[in-house]
């Protein structure tokens, strides 16, 4: 087959991997051929056009390094990230709902005690975090893995200003007790924008987009059993849980992140400032 036009080159690109012994490679090429050639199709892009499209990727791939994922950033602030997750964890029942990973999360955490305040350099508020791990049966997931990272009071994770904090900070795991429950101290998050000096970046602006966040802590949560729970608590107060950056707000992950003034804290603690509590009881599902 030779002489492909517009119309007759989406067909004979589908016929080469026609003879493929995986049936969803596939599915896969089949459905992303034809969908790429339509929006071909459809927008009409010029040669400069295409070539700052293939630019573009070069330098989202360019950017990216061990504390980096511009490419996760960029499925974020596409929306594509949360339907992904949304296709993959239909909502139903008590189970607490799931959102984007992000892009700073870090393999390995360090592992604290509970209790712990994995504030490190990071300035801020102190923050009491608090909650627990239950099956959707009801059931606490004693010994559930919780991995837990966030922002600081200037909106940057520690992995944005490693030099500046002399290593990691606002980011740890916990093992929950029998109850399923844990606890911890670290510095209450605020709103940030997401990076704005790599492409995607240049994509919000064009696109006509702020780059915000509302302030939140990250969870990822294991447990015997039960379905990776990944997901955020968002602060009530924060004005952009409207308009997030990466469309990951959904109501039932929702919290107040309420101040209270020097005093006993509820590990017994005395706190010498103004601190916070964050706190949220994680339903997780069970496997298969």
């Amino acid at each position: 087959m030779r002489n492909f036009n517009e119309q007759t080159i989406t067909d004979a690109v589908i016929q080469r991997f026609s003879s493929s012994t995986e049936p969803r490679v596939k599915e896969i090429c089949t459905s992303l051929v034809k969908h790429l050639h339509d929006f071909v199709r459809d927008v009409r892009p010029s040669y400069e056009e295409w070539e700052y499209a293939i630019e573009f990727l070069t330098r989202t791939g360019q950017i990216c390094d061990g504390n980096r994922q511009e490419f996760v950033l960029l499925s974020d602030t596409l929306g594509v990230s949360m339907l992904v997750d949304a296709v993959n964890n239909p909502v139903g029942g008590n189970i607490t709902q799931s959102t984007v990973l992000g892009p700073f999360y870090v393999e390995n955490p360090e592992v604290f005690p509970l209790g712990a305040d994995i504030a490190g350099a990071m300035r801020g508020t102190p923050a009491y975090v608090s909650g627990s791990v239950s099956s959707e049966d009801g059931s606490p997931l004693g010994g559930a893995i919780v991995d837990v990272w966030h922002s600081d009071d200037d909106g940057f994770y520690d992995v944005q200003q490693l030099d500046k904090l002399g290593g990691n900070a606002g980011r740890g795991r916990f093992i929950a007790d029998e109850q399923g429950r844990f606890h911890f101290w670290t510095v209450k998050p605020t709103c940030y924008p997401v990076p704005t000096d790599g492409p995607v970046g240049e994509m919000l602006n064009a696109q006509g987009r702020h780059p915000w966040r509302p302030a939140h802590l990250h969870f990822m949560i294991h447990a015997a059993g039960h379905r990776k729970l990944v997901t955020h608590v968002f602060d009530r107060a924060d004005k952009y849980l409207d308009s997030d950056a990466v469309f990951g707000v959904k109501d039932e992950l929702v919290r107040d992140y309420p101040d209270h003034p020097p005093g006993v804290a509820p590990d017994g603690s005395k706190r010498d400032t103004t601190w916070s509590t964050i706190e949220y009881d994680f339903v997780m599902a069970k496997a298969g």
